[in-house]
């Protein structure tokens, strides 16, 4: 088995920075060939910890939006003529959340609702000017209620 030069190393090092498409195809070739030993492993772990990041900054991106555009419809009953166009978008943030979902990502989902929750508010109360108080201090979705395609809080009273 042919090991790889340092020379070699080097150079895919400087087209992963020079070239990051071209240094993912060759990448993915060496790997499909089980070229392993020829892999920049360095910058291989760095492309894989930044999609991780990536997915799960998507998908708590995607629950919160979520969860800020349920709390519009609940409480903003000053703009409930909204409320049709923010159940379409938590379709639209349900679809687009469902097609990364893997169990690890529900798993920190779970773990991470309640930071999001305490974001949405934020959010909510920013634009619509309403008090903190009249959210309850915990998220009262669950996740499995927050990512299924067919719920809506019964207070939402929304019907497709």
């Amino acid at each position: 088995m042919q090991t790889l030069s340092t020379n070699s190393l080097i150079n895919l090092k400087n087209l992963y920075k020079s070239d990051y498409l071209a240094w993912y195809e060759m990448t993915l070739e060496q790997i499909k060939n089980n070229q392993l030993n020829e892999v920049d492993l360095d910058s291989l772990s760095e492309v894989l910890e930044n999609l991780v990041r990536d997915t799960k900054r998507s998908g708590e991106s995607y629950l919160r939006q979520i969860i800020i555009h349920l709390l519009l419809i609940e409480y903003w009953q000053a703009e409930s003529i909204n409320r049709r166009h923010w159940a379409a978008e938590i379709v639209n943030f349900r679809s687009d959340l469902e097609t990364d979902m893997t169990t690890n990502l529900r798993k920190h989902l779970n773990e991470e609702k309640e930071n999001n929750y305490q974001k949405a508010i934020k959010y909510v109360i920013a634009k619509t000017g309403l008090k903190k108080n009249i959210f309850p201090d915990q998220c009262p979705y669950t996740l499995e209620q927050l990512i299924d395609d067919d719920w809506f809080s019964d207070t939402i009273n929304i019907e497709f």
